[in-house]
C-alpha cells in the first residue's frame, strides 16, 4: 500500500499525499491531478508501476492545495502560478536528488507547464521525462462542451459567474447531497462513451472534498494561461500526450496546439473516451508512462532501457490521418491531422483501441 505523506510549503499550508517503491528508486514519478479532483485519480496507474517496474519506481501522488485532504487554498493563492510554485517545492522534498518524470491530468498538466515557466532551471536539471493526459496550454481557447457554438456561450458565461460567486464561498465544501443530484452531469461532462459506477463515485467523492474558494478561485487563471511557448523549450525531454476524442474539456485540438509545439511529444487520441483518461483508459495512460519513465531511465543511465517499454505507448497502434477515430461532437481531429505539415518524424500518431 502507498505510504501516506504530508508535505510543509514555505508558506504554511500542508500538502497531504502518498508514496510508493523505495525512495533511493533511479527514477521518481510524481503524479499530478486535475481541478476539483485529488491523487486518487491516479490509482489504477500507481498500483500497475508498483506492482511491475523494473528498475523499481518510486511514485509519489499529493493533493493540491485546496484539493482532498491538502490545505486550504486562499483566493490569492488559487492560482497556477502558485501551483507551478508549490511542484518545485514537493520535488525539492520528495525527490532532492535525481531524475523525475511528471504526469499531469488536467489542471496537473497545465501546473507542470507552469512550473516548467517558472522554474526553467530547476525543470531542466530535474525532469527527465513528461506525460500530459487530457490538458491543455492554451485555457479555454478550444473548450466548447461539445456543444453548439450559442450553448457553449451561455455555459461559459453560468461558469464564469459561478466561479466568481464559489470563489468567495471561502472554505466550504460542496454539500454531498448537491453533488449526489449532480452526479449525471458530471457524467456528460468528464466521462465518454463508458462510465464505471465506481468512476463516477470516486469523481464525485473527490469534489465534494475541494473547497469552494479551490473550485472558483483556480477558474480565472486556468482559462488564461498560455504557454505554448514554453513548451517549445522542453524538445529534448521525452514525453507523451493523451486525449480522449470526446474530451468536452480539453478537446483534441487542445492537444494538437501542444504536438505542434513540441513535435517530439508521442500523440495518442483514445476513441469513444472523455476527460477522465486515467480512469476511462488506466491502461494506456499506464504504458504512456512506462514508456517515457523507460526512455528517461535509459538517458540518465546511459544505457539501453530495461524497463521493458518501448518509445510509444505499447496500446497504441499508428495510424495515418485518415485513419483517425471520428471524434463526434469534439471536432473534427481527422481534418487538423490532415492539416499538419509533412516530415514531423518525431510525432507518433496512434489510436487507443
Amino acid at each position: 500500500m502507498p505510504e501516506p505523506i504530508v508535505l510543509s510549503l514555505t508558506d504554511g499550508v500542508r500538502l497531504h499525499g502518498a508514496r510508493s517503491g523505495p525512495a533511493d528508486a533511479p527514477l521518481t514519478v510524481v503524479l499530478l491531478h486535475g481541478w476539483t479532483l485529488d491523487g486518487r485519480i491516479w490509482h489504477r496507474q500507481v498500483a500497475a508501476l508498483r506492482a511491475a517496474s523494473d528498475p523499481p519506481l518510486q511514485v509519489v501522488t499529493y493533493d493540491a492545495r485546496g484539493h482532498g485532504r491538502s490545505g486550504p487554498a486562499t483566493l490569492r493563492s488559487a492560482t497556477l502560478a502558485r501551483l507551478g510554485d508549490d511542484l518545485a517545492e514537493v520535488l525539492a522534498q520528495v525527490a532532492p536528488h535525481g531524475p523525475v518524470v511528471l504526469g499531469g491530468h488536467s489542471m496537473g498538466g497545465m501546473t507542470i507547464l507552469e512550473y516548467a515557466h517558472r522554474h526553467p532551471d530547476d525543470f531542466a536539471r530535474r525532469v527527465a521525462g513528461l506525460v500530459l493526459v487530457s490538458t491543455t496550454a492554451e485555457g479555454h481557447a478550444h473548450t466548447h462542451y461539445g456543444v453548439s457554438p450559442q450553448l457553449a456561450r451561455m455555459i461559459r458565461v453560468a461558469e464564469t459567474t459561478g466561479a466568481g460567486l464559489l470563489a468567495r464561498c471561502g472554505g466550504l465544501r460542496p454539500p454531498r447531497p448537491l453533488l449526489h443530484v449532480l452526479q449525471p452531469t458530471l457524467r456528460w461532462l468528464l466521462f465518454g462513451t463508458v462510465c464505471r459506477p465506481a468512476d463516477l463515485r470516486l469523481t464525485a467523492a473527490a469534489v465534494a472534498r475541494a473547497t469552494l474558494v479551490a473550485i472558483g478561485g483556480f477558474r480565472p487563471s486556468i482559462g488564461a494561461q498560455q504557454r505554448l511557448e514554453t513548451l517549445a523549450t522542453l524538445a529534448d525531454v521525452p514525453a507523451a500526450i493523451l486525449v480522449g476524442d470526446r474530451d468536452r474539456l480539453t478537446p483534441p485540438p487542445c492537444a494538437l496546439s501542444i504536438v505542434e509545439a513540441l513535435p517530439s511529444i508521442t500523440l495518442t487520441v483514445c476513441p469513444g473516451a472523455g476527460h477522465m483518461l486515467t480512469l476511462e483508459r488506466p491502461d494506456e495512460v499506464t504504458a504512456a508512462l512506462r514508456a517515457v519513465a523507460g526512455r528517461a531511465v535509459a538517458r540518465t543511465a546511459g544505457t539501453v532501457s530495461t524497463t521493458g517499454t518501448s518509445a510509444a505507448p505499447a496500446a497504441a497502434t499508428p495510424v495515418t490521418g485518415d485513419d483517425v477515430p471520428s471524434p463526434g461532437a469534439t471536432g473534427d481531429v481527422t481534418a487538423v491531422l490532415r492539416q499538419r505539415p509533412p516530415g514531423r518524424e518525431g510525432t507518433f500518431r496512434g489510436a487507443c483501441p
